[in-house]
């Protein structure tokens, strides 16, 4: 019986809880938002510190001030800075979402490879599966897995063509859109393809072929050979290296008299 009554007394002392006055309440809700807001406040701020290289004085490069200053990876600010832009772009909207805005880094992170306004449709639609709450990481991938299902276009491109990458909204290929690439792998929705620094799979919406002949591909194929015969020596020097990006740029099939001479004086320096 005193067992009962103490646990009466624990849930009656639970319950009681002491009401906020309206300043209080405007406090809370500000500094809740402050703490939801905490990822984008730091991309933006990593942001600045990059851009105006406020770094400079004890860093030669970002990534190792990131480092040392945050012990940050050398992933982790870049994607602190591309989600504070996601966020910027769906507070735009925050209306529509009663508010509903991502409070992790995590949870936008795969709205970061999409145009602004589908970020904004995607992450109403994960608000909405959410329950009207704030959705994992997980809900905004699936809706996103949804919507590709939905819009698949067929792969129609073939072994050994020459296609050009297309960047769009894809940060891993910052660098990459001016890049040829052999497709070495035709798979359903995506190719796998080879380009001057390496093998990368891409969506098909990530491409569009550069409509050589048999021929021209063929020729191309082999210069993507011996650029990455020549990126597999240990000791490539950097002047060499920045030719060969150059090549892996071109927007030909073939190369200059000069070019072609510059490739073989690289070829013969590594076989030494």
């Amino acid at each position: 019986m005193l067992q009962e009554m103490q646990r009466v007394d624990i849930a009656v002392e639970l319950d009681n809880f002491d009401e906020l006055n309206q300043q209080e309440e405007r406090d809370r809700l500000n500094l809740e938002r402050r703490v939801e807001r905490a990822f984008f406040v730091a991309g933006k701020a990593l942001t600045e510190l990059r851009d105006r290289r406020l770094y400079r004085s004890t860093h030669r490069t970002f990534e190792e001030y990131c480092k040392d200053r945050f012990a940050y990876s050398r992933r982790q600010p870049y994607l602190l800075m591309d989600a504070a832009i996601v966020f910027d772009n769906l507070e735009q909207k925050c209306d529509q979402f009663d508010h509903i805005l991502p409070t992790a880094e995590g949870q936008v992170r795969p709205l970061t490879k999409l145009k602004p306004q589908e970020q904004q449709e995607v992450w109403q639609a994960a608000v909405e599966q959410a329950g009207g709450k704030v959705p994992t990481g997980r809900i905004v991938k699936d809706v996103i897995q949804l919507i590709i299902e939905r819009t698949k276009v067929l792969n129609t491109y073939q072994l050994g063509e020459v296609c050009q990458i297309i960047v769009k909204d894809n940060p891993d290929l910052r660098g990459k859109g001016e890049c040829w690439a052999i497709v070495t792998q035709v798979n359903e929705y995506s190719c796998t393809v080879m380009t001057w620094d390496g093998e990368h799979t891409l969506r098909v919406d990530h491409l569009k072929s550069m409509n050589y002949t048999d021929s021209e591909c063929q020729d191309m194929q082999s210069l993507s050979v011996r650029i990455n015969t020549i990126r597999n020596n240990e000791n490539l020097e950097e002047a060499a290296d920045a030719v060969l990006k150059h090549l892996g740029q071109l927007k030909r099939p073939y190369l200059t008299e000069f070019e072609a001479e510059l490739l073989s004086f690289i070829e013969s320096k590594c076989r030494k």
